[in-house]
């Protein structure tokens, strides 16, 4: 098992890495949870059909009062309607500040309860158990936590950090292959954001089972990519929103596609490499990395071209965006393969797609 540590202060927390270690969830929540007796799962119909029973035997033998509540797979979950159930079922099980949620899921999981956690008696302590490569790699981490409204995703949230986070690579054996795609592309937006290394590795991997054996690694690399990150910028008023490079664009064709269309992961492949082709184009970055990137999204089958959607959806999408600020947007834009920057620009970046 391997270990990070998010120094924040007083919301410091460990990242605990293993294969196998779902096994003692119990031990770790106890270690960081003093005095709990109740413990809240908010899952998903997917996840809870493979971990659900086996996670709340685990917390009982634990000597934990478990209640739980099972919400649709997928993004459409993450929205603030869902709220008020969730809410009544944590009054019905008399949940405490003293008390904690578990999130046990991929990102849309993480997100809605850690707000949940966020709002709820003003706050009570959380736990992540992300169980997507996606979460793992990224979502769990940091204190970010949202909900989507119909105008766009996560615009309705806070800044809110588990108690600790554990990472189980083995149960990605349950996901389908999509969804380990989906995780890559924020695998791969670490790659071209800071670690030459990272991208070197994924491109030498011969297959995805080659990958999957090195996925502990992996995970490991990209968790202390944002644990640096976040320990200089926790309220991503700086350097943090690098983390954001493909999401703008990203963000944009998720919501203009109604969350059916893209997974998050692949938005984020789509956004990097068309907006590493305009800033190509604009003498922003390095000529060719456009097609670095490129050859990646190919190798592990993620998406990267525009959909057949109005362009005027998207741009109106982007105009609300939260890195729209004083009405200049910040884009994260690469230098080179391991080198961003914040540009300061604003939506003109894009109107080239318009014409």
């Amino acid at each position: 098992m391997k270990t990070l540590k998010i120094n924040l202060g007083e919301n410091s927390y460990p990242i605990y890495i293993g294969k196998g270690i779902l096994e003692n969830i119990g031990e770790l929540i106890g270690e960081h949870l003093d005095n709990n007796k109740k413990l809240y799962i908010i899952t998903d119909t997917s996840v809870s059909n493979y971990y659900l029973d086996k996670v709340i035997n685990i917390l009982k033998s634990s000597q934990y009062e478990v209640g739980f509540s099972v919400v649709p797979a997928g993004e459409k979950s993450k929205d603030i309607s869902i709220l008020p159930g969730i809410y009544q079922d944590l009054v019905n099980f008399n949940i405490t500040r003293s008390d904690a949620i578990v999130a046990l899921g991929g990102g849309v999981v993480g997100d809605l309860a850690g707000f949940v956690a966020s709002t709820f008696l003003r706050g009570v302590k959380f736990v992540q158990i992300p169980t997507s490569l996606l979460a793992q790699v990224d979502s769990s981490v940091g204190g970010k936590v949202a909900v989507d409204l119909k105008e766009g995703k996560n615009l309705v949230g806070s800044f809110y950090h588990p108690k600790l986070v554990i990472i189980d690579p083995n149960v990605l054996k349950t996901l389908e292959p999509k969804f380990i795609s989906d995780g890559l592309g924020e695998v791969i937006k670490y790659a071209f954001i800071k670690d030459y290394n990272l991208y070197k590795l994924l491109l030498e991997f011969k297959d995805m089972n080659e990958l999957l054996d090195n996925i502990s690694d992996i995970i490991f690399t990209c968790c202390n990519i944002k644990r640096i990150v976040v320990e200089n910028d926790e309220r991503d008023t700086g350097e943090r929103m690098i983390l954001n490079f493909g999401h703008t664009l990203g963000h944009a064709i998720e919501t203009v596609c109604g969350y059916e269309t893209y997974t998050h992961g692949q938005g984020v492949a789509i956004g990097m490499y068309q907006i590493t082709k305009l800033s190509e184009n604009k003498g922003l970055t390095d000529k060719g990395v456009s097609n670095k990137i490129l050859e990646l999204l190919k190798k592990y089958d993620l998406p990267y071209d525009m959909p057949n959607v109005p362009m005027a959806d998207i741009l109106n999408v982007m105009t609300i965006d939260k890195k729209n600020l004083n009405s200049k947007l910040n884009l994260i834009l690469l230098k080179k393969i391991g080198e961003c920057f914040i540009y300061q620009g604003n939506i003109d970046f894009f109107k080239e797609y318009v014409k």
